[in-house]
């Protein structure tokens, strides 16, 4: 939103400075974007008169001018072809900052002449476009700076432009009537009164309006009244001045005139020709299909359901965003039919943005223009289309009925204090209020029309806490609520979730964040895929359905990573998966992937492959972290996207899940195209127990000042027997003792013969009263044979 200071003064009668009133719109909470200035840039341009000129001797284009400064006589150099003595002319000595051509001015020599400055046109001082000769001015007195003459002689082109950001909560400020009243209300001037006289029509209007009846909800009121016998031409330098400020190119007196009040209060206005529509226009609702050339000269396809005006010959605008070019005032416009109405914001929204067409009037009407404005604004428009172009006015037709937009919410002047903390009087609440139009009876405050944005209480306490300036609060600490220390505010699970991600991260792993959305194929690979989790508006195809674990979005990230030279990587999430569209179906998981390597290839042979015993490892750690028991039971039985031989659950009984690692499923790593090895690890936080006590404080430490025993054997077994099981067993023999056993060896071929294999075992013995004898130690060690021959059939190898 753009406007000149001289055009806020239309409206406020202040005498606040610009950097005042750019500080004071910035802490309302209209952010000024920028401030051009035209007084900065021509400050150092002063007024000189040439006394003398001659030709330049080398140059039939060039003449040398003494000229008259407030430094004494000096010479230029000049090439402008109305270069002569006695006129009065615009200088930029040496040092002076030229901004049309970017240059600082020095004293140089021009085809053997020196020249001590420059006599300037208008484009070079960005006044204008001309440029054909140098300025003459018709007075001035020599050595008077530039910018004084122009602010007593031309003051439009030493208007200041400030430009603010609009919130779109704040549609009443798209116009300069708003920004002033919003000045006014912070105390920067008082808000000049504005009445609008009705222009009494001199025939009745023969042009009539409908509105259809489904098309109501989107145009509660349209009105209208021609004028007849105007003189449409340039519009008065003044507005013309104002405009093109604001970037605006001047048309017409017709047009500029609604581009007038569409920025001035915000109350963009249509004008047709009136000879060239019919007599009979109606709002409606497109079939769809239907063409219009509009005044931008593109021709727009309907979407079906868009607001349109036609007559009996088509479609003749759009409503509420742009008119049409065959109707379309001209400077042969005799007759004019005036159009003020109210659209709906959504449904202006959703046709601008299914005919992509960005106009002034379809950015103030889908943020909200005032309702009760829609007959004065076009009063008003009346006045000035009279007073610029003359003319015959009609009566107002209306079709349809203003809306009621009337509300009001209580006022508790206690309410500032306990939602802002700020401290500020009653009355002064009530006076902020009023000054920015809202009308109070008792402690009720009736919202005006043109305000939108307030719906409730709240609202009136946000306006009077934004014109006191949010800068006024103060840093308070807050009362003590409780002596010691406060309860912890996260819960078991985050602080699992917390620990968790920190430990993987720690292990050398890279954090993902994907979506919870992926494709359904990639889905059905992780059994899910189903109609439960799909979207019914998905962003895009390949995410329509909910995530059923968080292993597809790390084979996606790691199949891009690979497509761009990163073959081996580490890549863990933490987040949520779904097996349905309730609630209780969504789980928080941690899940590592492992791909490629372990590291880079190296002379010493320290990068290998890796294997599921790396994922198990790191899922074993991240378990212990997050306070898992350290006795669990290692399970097969995963789902398919597992290698069926090389994976492991790890369990609190069969039942008790508390995480799965192993191979992928080479059909899996094929389907997502991921360049193999890949191991991965999911752990389920929400199946590890809560500890049985919830202090903070940690058991006492255990240490064992007996040496522990450690023995070996060598089993041999059938090769289908798998090794937990000979673990488990041997593992059995003594639970009191017996603290560790661990595979160390596995032979399989030679003399075993088909089908057998040989594993080897170490049984770790930790005695904690005494030192165990030879014959206790025989003991456990016959044990160990005994449950493991009858768990497996082994045999113990010589």
């Amino acid at each position: 939103m753009k406007f000149t200071l001289s055009w806020l003064k239309d409206h406020l009668d202040t005498t606040a400075s610009v950097e005042e009133i750019s500080e004071a719109l910035t802490d309302l909470g209209l952010e000024v974007e920028e401030i051009t200035n035209p007084a900065e840039r021509l400050k150092d341009f002063t007024i000189g008169r040439v006394t003398h000129a001659e030709q330049h001797p080398d140059a039939d284009r060039l003449r040398v001018c003494t000229v008259a400064t407030d430094s004494g006589e000096t010479q230029i150099v000049c090439g402008a072809p109305n270069a002569r003595e006695g006129i009065t002319v615009v200088v930029a000595k040496p040092g002076t900052y030229v901004p049309g051509i970017d240059i600082t001015i020095q004293v140089g020599k021009i085809r053997g002449i020196e020249s001590h400055g420059m006599m300037c046109s208008e484009r070079e001082m960005e006044l204008s476009d001309e440029h054909n000769g140098i300025i003459e001015l018709p007075s001035g007195e020599v050595g008077q700076r530039f910018i004084d003459w122009l602010a007593e002689n031309d003051p439009a082109k030493v208007d200041p432009v400030i430009e603010i950001a609009i919130t779109p909560n704040r549609p009443d400020a798209l116009g300069v009537r708003g920004v002033a009243r919003d000045l006014a209300a912070r105390g920067l001037g008082t808000l000049k009164p504005r009445e609008t006289v009705p222009v009494p029509g001199e025939f009745p209007c023969p042009v009539s309006v409908t509105i259809d009846e489904d098309t109501l909800d989107g145009c509660p009121v349209f009105a209208g009244r021609l004028i007849r016998g105007v003189k449409n031409g340039p519009s008065p330098q003044w507005l013309q001045d104002q405009l093109k400020a604001i970037g605006l190119r001047p048309i017409s007196a017709l047009v500029d005139i609604t581009n007038f009040f569409t920025f001035d209060r915000n109350r963009p206005l249509h004008v047709f020709d009136a000879d060239k529509v019919g007599s009979e226009l109606r709002v409606h609702r497109a079939k769809g299909g239907e063409t219009l050339l509009a005044l931008d000269e593109k021709e727009y396809t309907m979407p079906e359901g868009a607001m349109v005006i036609s007559d009996d010959k088509g479609i003749e605008s759009i409503a509420g965003i742009m008119g049409g070019e065959d109707s379309g005032c001209s400077d042969a416009t005799v007759n004019v039919f005036v159009e003020s109405a109210f659209w709906d914001h959504i449904q202006i929204a959703l046709t601008g943005r299914a005919l992509k067409i960005n106009s002034d009037a379809r950015y103030r009407f889908e943020r909200g223009v005032d309702p009760a404005f829609t007959i004065e604004g076009l009063e008003l428009a009346t006045q000035m289309i009279l007073d610029l172009c003359g003319g015959e006015p009609s009566e107002i037709v209306v079709a349809g009925a203003i809306p009621d937009v009337s509300r009001a919410y209580r006022l508790d002047p206690a309410r500032v204090q306990s939602l802002v903390g700020m401290d500020i009087p009653e009355s002064d609440q009530r006076q902020t209020l009023t000054r920015l139009g809202f009308r109070l009876e008792g402690n009720m405050a009736h919202v005006p029309s043109w305000r939108p944005d307030v719906q409730g209480e709240a609202d009136l306490v946000e306006e009077v806490a934004r014109i006191a300036s949010l800068t006024g609060l103060q840093g308070r600490p807050l009362p003590r609520l409780t002596d010691g220390v406060s309860k912890p505010v996260m819960t078991p699970m985050q602080r699992r979730l917390q620990i968790g991600r920190r430990t993987v991260a720690a292990l050398g792993y890279n954090e993902c964040v994907t979506y919870s959305f992926i494709d359904q194929a990639s889905a059905a690979l992780f059994g899910g895929g189903d109609d439960t989790t799909m979207l019914e508006n998905p962003i895009s195809s390949d995410m329509s359905h909910l995530r059923p674990a968080l292993l597809p979005g790390l084979l996606q990230a790691a199949a891009r990573n690979q497509a761009r030279g990163y073959m081996d990587l580490a890549l863990f999430e933490v987040g949520p998966a779904f097996h349905g569209g309730e609630p209780q179906q969504q789980h928080e998981l941690i899940t590592g992937l492992l791909v490629g390597r372990t590291g880079p290839k190296d002379v010493h042979g320290a990068s290998r492959p890796v294997d599921v015993f790396d994922a198990k490892a790191d899922a074993e750690a991240v378990l212990a972290a997050i306070g898992a028991p350290a006795k669990v039971q290692i399970l097969r039985g995963a789902r398919e996207w597992w290698h069926p031989g090389r994976h492991g659950k790890i369990c609190l009984g069969p039942k008790k899940v508390l995480g799965i690692f192993g191979e992928l499923h080479p059909r899996v790593l094929e389907a997502m195209d991921v360049k193999g090895p890949a191991v991965a690890f999911t752990l389920w936080p929400g199946e590890v127990p809560l500890p049985r006590k919830s202090g903070a404080t940690r058991p006492a430490l255990e240490l064992r000042d007996l040496q522990a025993v450690e023995r070996d054997f060598a089993f041999v077994v059938d090769a289908e027997v798998e090794a937990l099981t000979l673990v488990n067993a041997a593992a059995g023999a003594d639970k009191t003792l017996i603290e560790e056993v661990r595979v160390f060896d596995e032979f399989v071929g030679g003399s075993l013969g088909e089908g057998k294999k040989s594993l080897a075992i170490t049984v770790r013995l930790q005695p904690s009263d005494k030192t165990l004898t030879e014959k206790e130690i025989e003991a456990v060690a016959v044990k160990v044979v005994e449950k493991v021959t009858k768990a497996t059939g082994a045999t113990l190898r010589g």
